[in-house]
């Protein structure tokens, strides 16, 4: 089965769609805080591919890459990954998607790192996905946070360090990713790692994840109100 690297765009918008473990699926729509683009050939481009044109998309997101903008090196090297409108050519693909990448494109260091994390195209190698994790984390990518987070929990490309953890789960979580929100939670349910215990707190982050469809995070939800309101009931001797 041939291997699909998610990607690449909606209305001059790079798309934001992760890699998935195995075989990524194709072509998902993007988040606007992403990347935005107003060179007119990537616009085009964006149009085209849009319009199901990909052979135009194609030549028209590798000119304006030529040129130097790193979302058209991003989509053309997603395409080239995808096999979208050309031949699978995963040197080149990979080739463009490091340019963007170097060129500090939150995204694509974000995906470069999951091709390493997983070992998509390259060999696995979690040292070198850490790397990437964090130049993005550090641009506020919340999936690169998250990943980052899982990496520090669970000392892989990196030493194990919880409160690392926490920092970077926190962050992804006000950047409002569901599972980070649970996980948050339950460092302020346990407490420790330098977290304050708080069941308040908690509670607010399992609301988070639970109006997002986590339906492990509502039955937390219920379970510290029902002991929170407990505890207010019950009064000093």
């Amino acid at each position: 089965m041939k291997r699909r690297v998610q990607g690449v765009v909606a209305q001059a918008v790079v798309t934001a769609a992760l890699l998935m473990s195995g075989v990524a699926s194709g072509v998902a729509y993007a988040q606007d805080r992403v990347a935005k683009s107003n060179d007119p050939e990537t616009q085009t481009a964006v149009a085209d591919y849009n319009a199901g044109n990909l052979g135009a998309a194609l030549a028209e997101f590798r000119k304006a890459a030529e040129r130097g903008s790193r979302l058209a090196e991003f989509n053309y090297a997603m395409m080239l990954l995808n096999g979208e409108g050309t031949p699978v050519n995963v040197d080149e693909g990979k080739r463009w998607l490091r340019k963007a990448a170097d060129a500090n494109m939150s995204h694509a260091q974000y995906v470069y790192g999951k091709m390493y994390d997983d070992g998509e195209f390259v060999g696995r190698d979690p040292v070198e996905a850490h790397r990437w994790f964090l130049k993005a984390a550090q641009q506020g990518h919340v999936q690169a946070e998250l990943a980052l987070a899982n990496q520090f929990l669970d000392g892989r490309g990196t030493e194990r360090d919880n409160k690392q953890a926490f920092v970077w789960y926190k962050k992804a979580a006000q950047g409002g990713d569901m599972t980070a929100q649970y996980v948050t939670g339950s460092f302020y349910e346990r407490g420790g790692d330098g977290v304050d215990k708080n069941l308040n707190v908690a509670r607010a982050y399992y609301a988070a994840a639970a109006a997002q469809g986590d339906p492990a995070a509502r039955l937390k939800y219920q379970q510290l109100s029902a002991q929170l309101r407990d505890q207010k009931e019950v009064k000093p001797q």
